[in-house]
């Protein structure tokens, strides 16, 4: 049996987190890859910032706390999502409060679905009741993704759809 398993970012995150955001390069269907390195030292120094934006230090201006979780199947990182705790009028625009991608290697597999489902229950935990994802138009896979669980289309608008999601 498949062994399903969202973890949190930490600043002890390995090498296999680090091969799987490599083979995800810098990003793609609007999923920037922020945790993209060229070496792993470089890699650890972006898992310490990230840690901290989870937990609102350092944050630039107009920046909102944001968590990263990771995807895990049968102990392998096979994607990851990131949770924004709230919404600025740009992340209103683009970005929602979730965004997530997996792996090259894992696509197509319903890892995406399962994902988003696990972020949903840490938005929920986190005491929101609705929240906002967006993607581009032209992106099927996602669209599918967010409608598979239960995002409600409420706008297209410049090339992005806009979903909301009740928790």
């Amino acid at each position: 049996m498949t062994k399903i398993e969202l973890r949190e970012l930490t600043t002890q995150d390995g090498l296999d987190v680090f091969e799987m955001v490599q083979e995800l390069g810098e990003g793609a269907n609007g999923f920037m890859n922020s945790l993209y390195a060229s070496n792993f030292e470089e890699f650890q120094e972006k898992l310490v910032k990230n840690h901290n934006t989870a937990n609102g230090i350092g944050l630039l201006p107009g920046m909102v706390p944001q968590t990263i979780y990771w995807l895990y199947v049968d102990g392998v990182p096979v994607g990851y999502g990131k949770f924004r705790h709230y919404l600025t009028d740009a992340l209103l625009e683009h970005g929602g409060h979730i965004g997530y991608c997996i792996r090259p290697s894992e696509r197509k597999k319903g890892y995406a679905t399962q994902l988003l489902k696990e972020i949903l229950v840490q938005a929920k935990e986190k005491g929101l009741d609705k929240v906002l994802l967006t993607c581009d138009e032209t992106n099927n896979g996602s669209r599918k993704v967010i409608e598979n669980n239960h995002g409600v289309l409420t706008n297209i608008k410049n090339g992005s759809c806009y979903y909301w999601i009740e928790l």
